[in-house]
């Protein structure tokens, strides 16, 4: 008896333990409303652009016919996945993607913290913010824009680079068909473009880092560059290996807009990459079941980045993304 009374306090207890939590969910979820309904537009937005259209990796697994539709296209499994990977363009694919992306990983990714940790330095408030003003601008100007201006400078036709190149050496270099300079190109347009606007975050870190810091490495006779190693660099270190996750996971994203714009019949063999390809093959080609696997392995190796870059930075000491 004593033992089932026991029992049944027990549960007693637990449904009254139940229910002052919910009553407590309840009151919070009440007195925090108008958060949530500010929140809805977001969730919103993720749930119908980002969730619902995941249903179409399915196409993926089919062979598609759009006089059929979805739904009574025939099952083909993982047929399309074999097709891509004995495709002999499948390694000069990979290849340019992951050259392109490791060079924006080496030139591009340290370039605004370099410029950040610059800006900082600049003690004259009027010259900064000219200088950031000035540096934020070429992120708002279009890709097409940013092509144009590269075709005007590097064009043998009158181009002013190669007009110079001539006056000096007598000979000029065609940029724009060489595979040789198509790298360059795309990283240096690339740095130019979105360098500053990359800065924006690196600068918010820094300007959380307490100045007391370096008034005690003065008075030790730390000089700048000690200071940057010792007190800049270790405060905004969290914020750079976030970045470097988050980079990580869009490696095999190089940007269609501007390789499009860039690249020609001369310099196709180093210029092609998997955003191009599935340009070509998805819409002009219309084989969309081929061209959404070849976008589905981008994405799985992007998750797959993504998770071991994070494991690593875990291993290290940081917080990671979780």
């Amino acid at each position: 008896m004593k033992q089932g009374a026991a029992i049944g306090t027990a549960d007693i207890h637990a449904a009254a333990t139940y229910r002052s939590r919910r009553e407590l969910r309840f009151r919070r979820l009440k007195r925090d409303k108008w958060l949530y309904i500010l929140l809805t537009p977001g969730l919103l937005y993720f749930l119908v652009f980002k969730y619902v259209p995941m249903w179409g990796v399915l196409l993926a697994f089919k062979d598609y016919q759009p006089f059929l539709g979805f739904w009574k296209s025939d099952w083909a499994g993982l047929e399309h996945f074999r097709t891509f990977f004995q495709n002999p363009d499948f390694f000069m694919l990979l290849r340019n993607t992951l050259v392109l992306s490791l060079y924006n990983l080496v030139f591009f990714f340290p370039a605004p913290i370099i410029l950040a940790l610059l800006l900082n330095e600049v003690r004259l408030s009027f010259y900064k913010r000219t200088i950031q003003t000035m540096i934020y601008v070429p992120h708002f100007i279009s890709m097409v824009i940013v092509a144009s201006i590269s075709y005007v400078f590097l064009t043998t036709q009158g181009g002013a680079v190669n007009e110079f190149l001539y006056s000096v050496t007598g000979s000029k270099i065609d940029f724009l068909a060489s595979p040789d300079w198509f790298r360059p190109l795309i990283i240096l347009q690339t740095i130019w473009k979105e360098c500053g606007w990359g800065t924006i975050i690196f600068l918010a870190a820094l300007a959380g880092v307490d100045v007391e810091q370096y008034e005690a490495a003065v008075v030790d006779g730390a000089s700048r560059w000690r200071q940057t190693w010792h007190i800049t660099l270790p405060a905004i270190r969290s914020t750079i290996v976030i970045l470097l996750i988050l980079r990580m996971g869009t490696i095999l994203d190089n940007g269609f807009e501007q390789i499009y714009l860039m690249m020609n019949a001369l310099n196709r063999e180093v210029a092609e990459v998997f955003d191009t390809y599935v340009y070509a093959l998805g819409i002009t080609q219309g084989a969309f079941s081929y061209s959404t696997a070849v976008g589905l392995f981008k994405s799985v190796i992007g998750v797959v980045l993504v998770l071991g870059t994070n494991w690593l930075a875990k291993k290290s000491g940081e917080s990671g993304l979780y």
